[in-house]
């Protein structure tokens, strides 16, 4: 069945491009609403849907000029990860908050909500062929998998301490918890300090993004995962990929992909209807609530 938040939620933050205070609000929607995001205060609402997006430059953002929103990647990540299917979120201000970088802060707002399921059920994007884009040596793919979504993921970067590395994994609320919620965004010094010059990722931090110059980590901390690159690569992925509208029943797979390869891919889906099917209940307005969903999923 579909599913909602149990009560309304907050969390604050900064926007980790435009370094500015950010709050956002989760409340519960009916069945078949979908995830829906607005400018706090305003009219304009925009479903998180891949015709809406408007960048994949650094973050994924929905919609332009001052109804726009930014980063909503990692938020929409933690949605997916715990099948959270209708939720009205607003933002005050132009970018989610990034938290620590991760979908942690995230997981916590919901469990905190509570899940509860709706008298309708669940839609879903069903692969029924192979969907494939590619930039160069870097491409990424769709194929027909039975009942589950799972991911296939591979990077590559000629600096330490990242290089090559490869994970896969199937998609449950535990694996998502365990695997890949914690995972943060990273990037390099020396690119940072071009960004900042650029009046770009003003909110970046050692708090929110795993900075690497010389070969290693600069935050205290250390890593969360020998792998947290890839981790956190996998949770980009199913951030994009939730922009289908509707949960994926598939198997996916890329090499050296990122957001902008991931949005081209679920429109080249979106525009191959032999592709896949649409497979579950209708949209019905006012749902009623019914059981509560336990914090595991």
């Amino acid at each position: 069945m579909q599913t909602t938040l149990g009560a309304a939620v907050a969390l604050d933050g900064v926007g980790a491009h435009s370094g500015l205070a950010s709050r956002l609000l989760l409340t519960p929607a009916e069945a078949g609403s979908g995830i829906v995001f607005s400018r706090l205060g305003g009219v304009d609402a925009l479903r998180a849907e891949a015709r809406n997006v408007s960048s994949t430059d650094l973050c994924v953002r929905l919609g332009s000029g001052a109804a726009s929103i930014s980063t909503i990647e990692h938020l929409m990540a933690a949605l997916r990860g715990l099948r959270v299917d209708n939720v009205a979120i607003e933002v005050d201000g132009p970018e989610v908050p990034a938290m620590d970088g991760s979908a942690a802060a995230f997981v916590a707002a919901i469990d905190e909500a509570g899940i509860v399921a709706l008298d309708a059920p669940r839609r879903a994007v069903v692969i029924r062929a192979p969907v494939r884009v590619a930039d160069g040596a870097a491409w990424a793919e769709l194929a027909p998998a039975s009942g589950s979504f799972s991911m296939d993921v591979e990077i590559s970067y000629a600096a330490a301490p990242i290089g090559r590395m490869r994970r896969r994994m199937r998609l449950t609320p535990a694996s998502f918890r365990a695997e890949i919620a914690r995972a943060r965004t990273f990037g390099f010094l020396s690119d940072a300090e071009r960004l900042w010059r650029e009046g770009r990722a003003l909110g970046a931090s050692l708090d929110n993004t795993i900075v690497l110059s010389e070969g290693r980590a600069l935050n205290p901390q250390g890593l969360r995962f020998a792998d947290e690159f890839v981790r956190h690569k996998m949770l980009d992925v199913l951030g994009d990929l939730a922009l289908a509208g509707a949960p994926i029943v598939g198997a996916f797979r890329s090499y050296r992909g990122g957001h902008r390869l991931n949005l081209a891919l679920v429109e080249t889906l979106l525009a191959t209807p032999s592709a896949f099917a649409i497979v579950g209940g209708e949209r019905r307005p006012r749902a009623r609530p019914a059981a509560r969903i336990g914090a595991s999923g």
